[in-house]
């Protein structure tokens, strides 16, 4: 699998920002993590020349490098960075290095120390998008983004896993299956219009496009997806959001729960209701209080027969062993182990 398809964890709807930039004379800093392509509308020129959704700086006269510094949304482990240089063709910087750091609470940018080289300098084309795999196998919280000497950059992704604080989550009720708390979706039945990965966001969506949405289904069958959540724990309530969709939300839906520390999630057996079958409306954040306390590391939503969701939250209580469990992989990716 393509480290693309792993989570961006700069993404500003999980609270990535830039925090500070050497220059950024022709185009601002903070359009290196727009949501989505950069777009460009040729022969649109203000006061410092043409205009570009991406972070320019002004031509270098003296030694050195730009440099952008990125505070991730999320606390994670890299595993490769995509430096996009659309639409930058006369002014692209030939060659990108990628920095990263580990730093507790909320440091100022100038107050970020110990650097590791995650991406080596590396030569970059114009308008296109260049992938560096990254395997320092440890958590980052920070990266610093340098193009030598000078120019454009339109996106900068930076794809891993979310290794989520244990200290911000044990003895709290959390939601479990929240990407920003570390849940994943592991399985998908269709994914047609936009990716499952949506419903586990952070806010809320502000149109069709920011949840999921199924192909209109032809069959008996319907639609589903897996989720391994944040780690072991009981579900107390869920929440099943169709917003903005109004005549393509599910009929019905169902939310099931299987551990994985005690059965195999391949055996069907494995799997128990944590909420049966029910009735969904359109346009609507449906919230289920839940009866079964059985804990789960992973969940499965059926929508019948197909359609889409806004969002899924699953809101419950870590167990001891989950809690073990979040304690030693932030240690173990502290440490780089």
């Amino acid at each position: 699998m393509s480290f693309t398809a792993l989570p961006d964890l700069a993404l500003r709807t999980l609270g990535g920002t830039v925090m500070a930039a050497s220059d950024e004379s022709f185009a601002a800093k903070e359009n290196l993590l727009n949501p989505g392509p950069a777009d460009f509308r040729p022969h649109t020129f203000g006061a410092k020349g043409q205009e570009y959704d991406g972070w320019e700086t002004r031509r270098r006269r003296t030694p050195g490098h730009d440099w952008a510094i990125v505070r991730l949304g999320r606390p994670g482990v890299i595993h490769g960075v995509v430096v996009d240089t659309a639409w930058f063709t006369g002014n692209y910087p030939p060659q990108v290095t990628v920095e990263a750091c580990t730093a507790e609470g909320h440091p100022a940018a100038e107050e970020l120390t110990g650097w590791t080289e995650i991406v080596p300098r590396s030569p970059l084309t114009g308008d296109a998008a260049q992938e560096f795999a990254v395997s320092a196998g440890r958590l980052f919280t920070h990266v610093r983004l340098g193009i030598h000497p000078d120019g454009g950059v339109a996106r900068l992704r930076v794809h891993g896993e979310v290794v989520p604080d244990p200290r911000l989550m044990t003895g709290l009720t959390v939601d479990l299956a929240a990407l920003a708390n570390g849940a994943v979706v592991t399985g998908c039945s269709d994914m047609f219009y936009s990716s499952p990965a949506n419903v586990i966001m952070p806010g809320l969506a502000r149109h069709q496009a920011e949840g999921w949405e199924t192909a209109r289904r032809r069959d008996e069958g319907n639609d589903w997806i897996t989720l391994r959540l944040a780690a072991q724990g009981v579900v107390h309530l869920a929440e099943l959001d169709t917003s903005n969709l109004r005549y393509n939300a599910p009929g019905e839906a169902r939310v099931r729960g299987a551990d994985a520390r005690t059965a195999s999630l391949e055996d069907e057996a494995a799997w128990f209701d944590l909420l049966p079958r029910t009735r969904l409306q359109p346009d609507t954040a449906h919230r289920f209080r839940l009866a079964d306390g059985r804990p789960a590391t992973h969940a499965r939503v059926d929508i019948y027969p197909d359609g889409g969701l806004a969002r899924v939250r699953l809101h419950g209580s870590l167990t001891a062993d989950g809690e073990r469990d979040l304690v030693s992989r932030w240690e173990s990716c502290s440490q780089g182990r």
